[in-house]
């Protein structure tokens, strides 16, 4: 078994896994950009998981009644972005949002593409926490999207040694 590094990179059980960004390399400023185009492809795996049969997320012939006009992405999903985002990018991955005040001031609809900016807008070192903004715009440069997170990034880990798996 390889040693273990003081870089991002940790083993985890003998592989090797990327962890995210540690709030001691993480600073005011940082931002992340990200394009997501909504297929219906994902809508229907997420209405298929969760069961919700909201037919202003689905059935033309209703959303068509409705100030929508056409069916619209469900608010849920939107906020999966960001938190696929924070997960994956920035903190990365160990991170864990702690809380979450997200709005949605216009409908997201099928197929739309949405850029999505994080922002680190605060790092605080005392209780181990990153303050984010998070907006989502939509082709026409609407904000579709936009909220403040408070993250958790990844937390260094400890060496392997002989108690690493006594909960096993």
């Amino acid at each position: 078994m390889k040693p273990f590094t003081k870089e991002r990179n940790e083993m985890l059980l003998g592989k090797k896994r990327k962890l995210g960004r540690e709030i001691r390399e993480m600073s005011v400023g940082e931002k992340l950009v990200l394009t997501e185009k909504v297929e219906d492809k994902d809508i229907l795996l997420y209405l298929g998981l969760t069961d919700d049969a909201n037919p202003l997320f689905i059935q033309h012939d209703y959303a068509s009644q409705t100030p929508y006009k056409k069916p619209i992405v469900p608010s849920i999903m939107l906020t999966g972005m960001i938190t696929s985002a924070v997960s994956r990018y920035l903190p990365g991955p160990g991170s864990h949002i702690v809380t979450q005040d997200i709005q949605f001031p216009k409908p997201v609809y099928h197929y739309a593409t949405v850029q999505l900016m994080l922002e680190v807008v605060e790092v605080n070192h005392d209780d181990h926490t990153v303050i984010m903004t998070a907006v989502g715009t939509n082709e026409k440069d609407e904000v579709v999207i936009k909220g403040k997170l408070k993250v958790c990034p990844p937390h260094r880990l400890g060496g392997m040694d002989a108690n690493v798996l006594d909960n096993f």
